[in-house]
């Protein structure tokens, strides 16, 4: 089943588990959001919205909220001596649909649970822990004879004048 919806003045074509980059939406990262705004249901009977499917929506989980690529806009006016150079960058929601749902159901599906990082201990006086090898010294590499400086050139002899 997938779904077409509309958000941030942008339409897009999603299934469940899809990740999406989309304007900015209110929601804490971690929570379920649901996104109204559903023109198709898709499946084995589609629907069509007349702009929306009624009762329909999309439930999503916010992953991030971050900023997207620096755009840059330029303007000129040539032989006028004016330029203007402006720049944004857009706030950007990561999500990923977690679930498609019709006829004004609620979201059965939370928030996935974060991976925990292994935690390393440090060990106590009665354990011993692994002696550690010392690192080995690398050898140093061999100079390139292009590198090497020439040899120093003696001053040449300075010329007595002749006696006349």
């Amino acid at each position: 089943m997938f779904a077409v919806i509309k958000t941030g003045g942008r339409q897009y074509r999603v299934v469940p588990d899809d990740v999406l980059e989309i304007g900015k939406i209110a929601g804490d990262v971690g929570t379920i959001v649901q996104l109204g705004e559903v023109l198709v249901l898709g499946g084995d009977t589609p629907v069509l919205g007349l702009p929306l499917v009624a009762g329909a929506s999309v439930a999503a989980e916010v992953l991030d909220h971050k900023r997207g690529p620096k755009v840059i806009s330029f303007k000129k006016r040539r032989r006028k001596n004016s330029k203007r150079k402006r720049g944004y960058r857009d706030e950007i929601t990561l999500i990923r649909v977690t679930e498609i749902l019709a006829d004004g159901k609620a979201p059965t599906i939370g928030p996935r649970p974060k991976r925990e990082k292994p935690v390393v201990t440090a060990p106590v006086d009665g354990d011993e822990a692994p002696a550690k090898k010392p690192a080995a010294k690398k050898a140093a590499a061999p100079k390139a004879a292009a590198e090497k400086k020439p040899a120093a050139k003696k001053p040449a002899a300075k010329k007595k004048p002749a006696a006349e």
